[in-house]
C-alpha cells in the first residue's frame, strides 16, 4: 500500500454477501483530493463506498482507508476508523424528532463529547460552515431539502474528519441547489479534507470538473486517466503514427 495514499484498494473485488459487485478494483486517492464516482443505478457505487467505511467487508484483495487495513480490520477498530470519516448519506438521515442543533449535540455525545461549552462551539462552527448558521433551532421538517442536506454536511464535519463520503448527496435536490452542494463539497476538499462524490447528474461534472472514476460493467475505471482524454488521447495517437 502507499503511504501517501489516503485510500488505496489493489486487486480488489467488492461483495454484497455472497454476490460480486465490482472485480479487480484498482484505486489510489491522495490526501485533499476530490473525485466524482459515477454509474448506474445497481453499478456498484453505494458498495464501493460501504466497503470503504467497513460497513462491507474486504475479503478479496488489499486495501487501506485513513491508516487502517481493511482486509484484517477488527470490529472493535471500525468505530476509530469511522472518526475519521464524514458520511453523508442521500437521504438525511436526521433525527425527525429534535431540532438541527439537538441533532449535531446527539452525534457529538455518540462520540465521546463531554464539555458542553465545546460541543456548542462546534456546532456553531459546523453550521457557520455550510451557511446554516441562524438554522440549529429548526426542525427537520421545517428545512427544504438543500437546507436539510447542509445540515447533513455540517453533520459530517463534526469530528473534523480526514476523509469525506457522499452517496448522492444532491440526487433529490433541484438543479440550483444541486450546484451550489456540489461547489460546497468543493470547498471542503480545497479545505484539506479528502472527498468522494457519488452522483449520476453528470452536468455537475462540466461544471464543476475533478477527477471522476466510474462504476460499469463490474469494473471501476479511472475516466482521468490519459486513454479516456481525448486531449491526450489525440496528442499519443499524432505522436505514434
Amino acid at each position: 500500500m502507499s503511504e501517501s495514499a489516503i485510500i488505496e484498494l489493489k486487486n480488489a473485488t467488492i461483495r454484497q454477501a455472497d454476490n460480486i459487485i465490482l472485480t479487480d478494483v484498482n484505486l489510489k486517492i491522495e490526501k485533499n483530493e476530490f473525485v466524482y464516482l459515477i454509474g448506474k443505478v445497481g453499478s456498484g457505487k453505494s458498495s464501493l463506498l460501504k466497503t470503504l467505511y467497513a460497513d462491507l467487508p474486504l475479503r478479496e484483495g488489499g486495501g487501506s482507508v485513513a491508516g487502517y487495513y481493511l482486509p484484517i480490520i477488527k470490529r472493535k477498530q471500525v468505530p476509530f476508523l469511522r472518526r475519521k470519516i464524514g458520511i453523508i448519506f442521500q437521504d438525511f438521515q436526521l433525527l425527525t424528532d429534535r431540532s438541527v442543533k439537538d441533532n449535531l449535540e446527539f452525534v457529538l455525545k455518540a462520540t465521546g463529547w463531554k464539555n458542553k461549552k465545546e460541543i456548542e462551539n462546534r456546532i456553531v462552527e459546523v453550521l457557520e460552515k455550510v451557511h446554516m448558521g441562524n438554522k440549529g433551532y429548526k426542525m427537520p421538517h421545517e428545512l427544504s431539502g438543500g437546507e436539510q442536506q447542509r445540515v447533513v454536511i455540517a453533520r459530517a464535519l463534526l469530528n473534523s474528519p480526514d476523509i469525506i463520503l457522499a452517496d448522492e448527496p444532491t440526487g433529490n435536490l433541484d438543479p440550483e441547489t444541486s450546484d451550489e452542494l456540489a461547489q460546497l463539497m468543493m470547498d471542503i476538499s480545497k479545505n484539506g479534507r479528502t472527498v468522494i462524490m457519488a452522483t449520476h447528474q453528470h452536468d455537475l461534472l462540466k461544471k464543476f470538473p475533478a477527477r471522476t472514476v466510474e462504476c460499469i460493467d463490474g469494473k471501476l475505471v479511472d475516466k482521468s486517466a490519459p486513454e479516456f482524454i481525448p486531449e491526450v488521447a489525440n496528442n499519443e495517437s499524432e505522436i505514434n503514427q
